[in-house]
């Protein structure tokens, strides 16, 4: 017999307070059963069933053919059923209607000695447990003579899930259209697992300590939206769900989607019956079953945080919009838990609306030990159809993040947005009066190496690549056959053959993998291998010239002229290697270091203290958002997205149409003869900064969008990059910006050029 008296820690934890009378779902994972009554369980192979105080009581179980399946359980026949001792009349329907007769079932009486029976089954069966009890005996308040059974699901043979994040306390599936309820302690890990993707998930939290007194502490949407300033929190600063008092109950560490809703309510059968589903199973139903047993209210409409769900307000109307999960297969949320708490989560039943691909599917729950080490990230793909790769520390965070706790996700790296110490504003002041140091890991780098390296890179550049010298740099755009810009960045020539693009995404590296096709090329990502920093302000040479030694095969640091590089060591010729350019993404006098993963602790050490003495400070990318703006530089997603070419983006300075043909070359030269649109600047006579995308209004009429804007600290104004209509474009010209659905609100500003400081780039070449 298959009885184990003895049950290694936590697998016992879904216990919860339950009421006589509760009816439990298929999906629940723990059953009371009192004096007199019987649970029917639907129990499939691999399930692990446990009796917690099982004194005496009796399990019948049955094959679907009818057949004796206790010895699936490891049982054997040791008594009859005695129907007499119990309310049978459920037991006997239910025999009646598989054919059965109660008088001839096995059934396995449990021993008194035995506290915990643990029973493991090898083919799936229908269990009955029994508590029976003569009438006559008397139950007292105290040993009311309950006991619980409880069942870990094994997952299903074609469940296809992530691999774990630590240690595993307990996972169960949650089956499609039901719910179930867990605990949480204190530390412990919750991953909630699209297992076949587009699949949402209602889940809902409550403080242990307040159902133990009979109060309903759970999360509160309203006060998490508020707090953390989003529609939901994610991974980093603002990560948390709070409940109605302000207080913390979760805090997310992990999330692959990044989409999820807390606007509307978990589905309810009122609102399938209304629209023509009447009866049909629902979330807010399936909540209020398994939380009954916690003696929690039971809702006809549950407020809850809906996973997965895809869901914005629209701008035009202010209604909530819906439309398929953005999740795939495998993908997941997962949380710690600030509190001992009670969650209950659902795999969603909606099959008559997009939102779980009109096919409700599993959802898989996994907890894990406190001391799991569960790094916080989120998920980065290359391709709508790339493989998930999750959000890493930057090679520099041993250092950054001693000076900030302020990081956000960028592609796939997480580095500093701000840094308290001096604030946005002091570290804008610092690059333009001092020097800082930025860490921009997230810039992608590709080395396009061999015979046909220059052939391809004329064929997919705009600028003539045959002019570029060895120890060069170029600002260079990849356009399409519209001419719209796939990517921006800047390309280095190390060699003959040797080319080093650096640049904003990995579409253009997918463009040149498809252009060399039948070329005798290398295309090699350098990934995390190639970190950098980029040294910003009018004393970044300065600094350079403490630290910076070259041999006389490669230019001198006062040789590295603007878009120049060379390779250096730090210090003298044994010094840590780097590759050093003049370049930036500020305007000012600026340098960028590229080094060696293994180095770039040590880097950062070296620049920083070398700069000691100028006022060297660190920068983030919210400062470093208002230089460029000032700067005028573009920026992909703003200036340049999929229907603007590169000279409405402002990107015409990069594109030479003297040189021989290059991809979206014929477009471009039909474009720059009559332009529609021009990207422009405007002063604004306020301190109001205009959102990306609105409009921009002469009189009443649109005339153009805003694509990035910003509050200028040195001209003290807000100010706006435009793409307006050719025929309002001079400058000069007086326009307003639409605010409050562009009627309510006008911020009046003048057309002017871009850059906003420093048009000649005189800073940056000096």
């Amino acid at each position: 017999m298959n009885v184990i008296t003895s049950f290694r820690n936590g697998d016992l934890t879904r216990q919860g307070r339950s009421f006589p009378g509760m009816a439990a779902p298929h999906s629940a994972s723990n059953w009371r059963v009192d004096p007199r009554s019987a649970v029917k369980l639907d129990v499939r192979s691999g399930d692990i069933l446990s009796l917690v105080d099982a004194n005496a009581v009796q399990i019948v179980a049955v094959a679907s053919n009818g057949d004796d399946a206790l010895p699936h359980l490891g049982l054997a026949r040791n008594s009859g059923v005695e129907t007499d001792a119990f309310n049978s009349d459920a037991f006997a329907a239910w025999c009646a209607t598989h054919g059965g007769d109660v008088g001839t079932l096995s059934a396995f009486a449990t021993h008194c000695d035995e506290p915990l029976y643990v029973l493991s089954a090898t083919a799936d069966c229908t269990v009955w447990v029994i508590n029976p009890l003569d009438r006559n005996a008397h139950v007292s308040a105290e040993a009311n003579g309950a006991y619980q059974v409880n069942i870990k699901r094994a997952a299903p043979p074609n469940l296809l899930l992530p691999p774990p994040l630590g240690e595993i306390r307990d996972e169960f599936t949650i089956s499609r259209a039901t719910a179930q309820a867990y605990r949480l302690n204190k530390g412990e890990y919750v991953q909630i697992i699209d297992v076949d993707g587009q699949q949402c998930s209602d889940f809902m939290a409550f403080r242990t300590a307040g159902l133990d007194q009979g109060l309903e502490q759970r999360i509160d949407s309203t006060v998490t939206r508020s707090l953390v300033g989003g529609a939901y929190p994610g991974p980093g600063l603002f990560d948390k769900f709070y409940d109605s008092n302000m207080r913390p109950l979760l805090n997310v560490v992990r999330d692959t989607v990044g989409r999820h809703d807390t606007f509307a309510l978990a589905c309810t059968a009122r609102g399938y019956a209304e629209r023509g589903f009447p009866g049909h199973v629902n979330c807010s139903d399936n909540i209020s079953a398994e939380m009954d047993q916690y003696g929690v209210e039971r809702r006809t409409a549950w407020p809850a945080i809906n996973f997965f769900f895809n869901s914005w307000i629209d701008r035009a109307d202010n209604r909530i919009q819906v439309e398929e999960s953005w999740s795939r297969p495998g993908d997941y949320v997962a949380m710690q838990a600030m509190d001992d708490l009670v969650c209950v989560s659902t795999a969603c039943p909606d099959d008559v609306d997009p939102i779980n691909g009109w096919n409700p599917t599993d959802v898989h729950i996994r907890i894990y030990k406190p001391d799991t080490p569960i790094r916080r990230a989120v998920a980065h793909r290359e391709k709508e159809d790339s493989s998930m790769s999750l959000s890493e520390n930057s090679a520099f965070h041993s250092r950054t993040s001693e000076l900030t706790e302020q990081f956000s996700a960028v592609r796939n790296l997480w580095l500093p947005t701000a840094y308290p110490g001096l604030g946005t504003i002091g570290e804008y002041w610092a690059c333009r009066e001092a020097v800082t140091l930025q860490d921009m890991s997230s810039l992608r780098k590709y080395d396009i190496i061999g015979p046909d390296a220059e052939a391809l890179l004329q064929l997919a550049m705009t600028r003539n690549i045959a002019k570029l010298a060895q120890w060069r740099g170029t600002y260079l755009l990849m356009c399409d056959a519209q001419g719209v810009v796939i990517d921006d960045g800047t390309l280095f020539r190390l060699g003959p053959q040797t080319f080093r693009w650096c640049c904003g995404s990995e579409e253009s590296a997918r463009h040149l993998k498809t252009l060399s096709e039948n070329m005798d090329v290398r295309i090699h990502d350098m990934q995390s291998s190639l970190p950098n920093l980029a040294l910003q302000g009018p004393r970044s040479r300065d600094v350079l010239r403490k630290i910076v030694f070259t041999q006389p095969h490669v230019p001198s640091l006062d040789q590295v002229k603007w878009f120049g590089l060379t390779i250096a060591r730090l210090g003298d010729r044994e010094g840590i290697p780097f590759m050093l350019s003049r370049s930036g993404y500020t305007g000012e006098l600026g340098y960028e270091i590229f080094c060696d993963k293994a180095d770039a602790p040590a880097l950062w050490d070296a620049v920083m203290a070398a700069g000691a003495e100028f006022g060297i400070t660190p920068m983030g990318a919210h400062a470093l958002e208002i230089i460029r703006i000032e700067a005028g530089l573009a920026a992909g997603g703003a200036e340049f997205t999929a229907d603007v070419d590169a000279y409405e983006a402002g990107l015409g300075f990069a594109i030479d149409l003297n040189k021989a043909d290059f991809i979206g070359k014929a477009a471009l030269e039909r474009n720059s003869q009559s332009p529609r649109r021009a990207l422009k600047g405007m002063l604004l006579d306020c301190d109001d900064v205009p959102l990306h995308g609105a409009h921009v209004y002469c009189d009443e009429r649109p005339v153009g969008v805003v694509t990035s804007a910003t509050r200028s600290p040195s001209l003290e104004r807000a100010i706006a990059m435009v793409r307006l209509s050719v025929e309002h474009a001079v400058n000069g010209t007086v326009l307003s910006i639409g605010q409050m659905d562009g009627h309510m609100k006008r911020l009046s500003g003048t057309v002017c050029d871009v850059p906003f400081i420093d048009p000649r780039r005189e800073r940056a070449r000096a």
